[in-house]
């Protein structure tokens, strides 16, 4: 099925029409809205062997990465959406001061707009109909820009969407970079876009003429911390599921490993172990694992490979024709090397090796803000230091790649790797407005006669009163008050790197970690604020 590109004729055309159908309020109420999610679930659901063989064109992907990253996804969130969208678009109302005890006040959901969704190769399907149930919930009319670098299933999309979705209230734009500029140079009521930070860049200062709010879903380099205590087979199986899940090609894919020095030897053997157990003795030949989407994201992959200083201790077989990179390990990886330049989004996996995590916390933080970050460890005060430590869109302990899929969780980046988040409610919100409502009687007028001209002190008095909560915090001196702070350890702390001391058993004690940064705070007798810091002895088995 070949893919044709929208006519930029008929885009102003297209946008006109979805705009004139949200003013005459087609998406308005929510039975319509709950037909249109019960329709996506179907078109889904009917023709699953067609979607199948449609991104398997054009990634290799395999049925079961198809349904846990993307079909069962877009259908459970289409359930979720249809199961509780009277809760998610009722008015919510909210505490008043005593002046207006007797009015509605509430928090209106009301749709957007019409709102522009721009889908990404690695997850055609998911990347674009994801977005769109939180939209279509939230009673927008939706233009839809699948990616054109998966023409098998943008082409599959723009047959199937006029059979089951309604067509006046949501469209689909086909094209590459003309047709998305030209897009982008109509005003919509939001933008949600998923792809590189360089488009994302782009998006946003298009979006910005307009004052156009957007969603940007992008990456990074996301890393994943690795301590010496961990259960090395586990640690290598789970990562391999999550680095070469998709071939590589997930955002939120492990980019590199930051390991504790001593384990890595055993730590490849573990990941060669776990890549025969996955793919077989011929990664090629298996039903498991996809391909490189296209030639020019081959090439770019290995021109990586070619430029590293790094040694590949597993894998680096390629098949230019087919597609084909195995999965691959590289070792040897400093922090100039051109693999750590920027994300790699394929099934290269370099690998840091540090004394300590702490400096792989300092060179994490020397860079954007990751999309994601994983962390091993059994050391709970481990874990809390590198959490505490560094900065990223969602953080997983012990597994990777899998908060993708709990729907609860809010999904997004932070900084350069993302600006707002979706999925469950949140997808509802991201396409929702609060609207602030106050509806007052016509009654009861003298009551506000305290509030009208010429005023009095009396009034001014009244006024305060009616108003305003009064409270009593001390007074100047608890704004003055020192922070009290009181640190003990077993530890030292030597040019600011934190160190362990042995205890007489032999066993290594905590790490020391800098001072802490959660504080309690106890409000006492008379109303002053005393901050007292958490303390902890636990016992630790690795460095941080």
């Amino acid at each position: 099925m070949s893919l044709t590109y929208t006519p930029v004729s008929e885009i102003p055309k297209i946008v006109q029409s979805l705009r004139s159908a949200f003013h005459a309020g087609v998406t308005r109420s929510l039975e319509y809205r709950k037909q249109q999610l019960r329709a996506m679930y179907n078109m889904i659901s009917e023709n699953d062997a067609a979607i199948r063989e449609a991104v398997f064109q054009d990634l290799h992907k395999p049925p079961a990465e198809l349904m846990i990253g993307e079909s069962g996804m877009v259908k459970q969130e289409c359930i979720d959406a249809i199961k509780n969208l009277d809760k998610w678009a009722a008015n919510r109302s909210v505490k008043t001061s005593l002046v207006n005890k007797f009015d509605n006040v509430h928090i209106r959901k009301d749709p957007l707009g019409m709102v522009l969704i721009i889908g990404a190769w690695n997850y055609p399907l998911n990347l674009l109909l994801a977005p769109a149930v939180g939209a279509i919930a939230a009673g927008n009319t939706i233009l839809l820009k699948p990616s054109e670098v998966a023409p098998h299933t943008a082409a599959l999309l723009t047959k199937l969407l006029p059979a089951y979705l309604d067509q006046r209230a949501y469209r689909i734009v086909n094209g590459a970079a003309a047709e998305t500029t030209l897009l982008l140079e109509h005003k919509f009521d939001h933008i949600f876009y998923t792809g590189s930070g360089q488009v994302g860049r782009i998006i946003m200062g298009a979006a910005a003429k307009q004052l156009t709010p957007v969603t940007l879903e992008l990456g990074g380099k996301s890393p994943a911390f690795i301590s010496r205590d961990v259960d090395i087979a586990i640690t290598a199986r789970r990562l391999a599921f999550g680095k070469f899940f998709n071939c590589g090609q997930t955002c939120i894919a492990p980019d590199y490993l930051i390991v504790e020095r001593g384990i890595e030897d055993k730590l490849i053997e573990a990941f060669k172990a776990s890549i025969l157990e996955f793919y077989g003795a011929s990664v090629q030949s298996s039903n498991s694992y996809g391909r490189i989407v296209n030639k020019s994201h081959f090439l770019r992959l290995k021109g990586l490979l070619d430029e590293t200083k790094g040694t590949i201790v597993a894998g680096g077989e390629m098949d230019e024709d087919n597609l084909f990179i195995s999965p691959t390990l590289v070792l040897g990886v400093d922090k100039d090397d051109k693999l750590m330049e920027g994300e790699i989004f394929g099934p290269i996996l370099p690998l840091m090796v540090v004394d300590r995590l702490v400096e792989g916390v300092k060179y994490v933080n020397q860079g954007d803000q990751p999309l994601a970050l994983y962390v091993f460890s059994k050391n709970k005060k481990a874990i809390d230091y590198i959490l505490d430590h560094t900065r990223s869109g969602g953080v997983v302990v012990n597994d990777a790649l899998v908060h993708f899929i709990v729907s609860n969780l809010p999904f997004g980046g932070t900084g350069p790797s993302g600006i707002g988040n979706y999925h469950g409610k949140r997808s509802f919100d991201v396409f929702s407005h609060e609207r602030s409502a106050l509806i007052k009687s016509m009654g009861m007028e003298k009551l506000n006669h305290v509030r009208y001209p010429p005023y009095t002190e009396k009034k001014t008095r009244w006024l305060d009163w009616f108003l305003f909560d009064k409270a009593n915090f001390g007074g100047k001196a608890a704004v003055d008050a020192p922070l009290t702070n009181t640190h003990s350890s077993n530890s030292s702390t030597v040019n600011g790197a934190t160190s362990i001391s042995s205890n007489p058993n032999g066993r290594t004690s905590s790490p020391a970690l800098p001072e802490n940064q959660h504080r309690k705070a106890a409000k006492s007798e008379n109303g002053n604020i005393s901050h007292t810091p958490e303390t902890s002895t636990a016992t630790a088995t690795t460095t941080v």
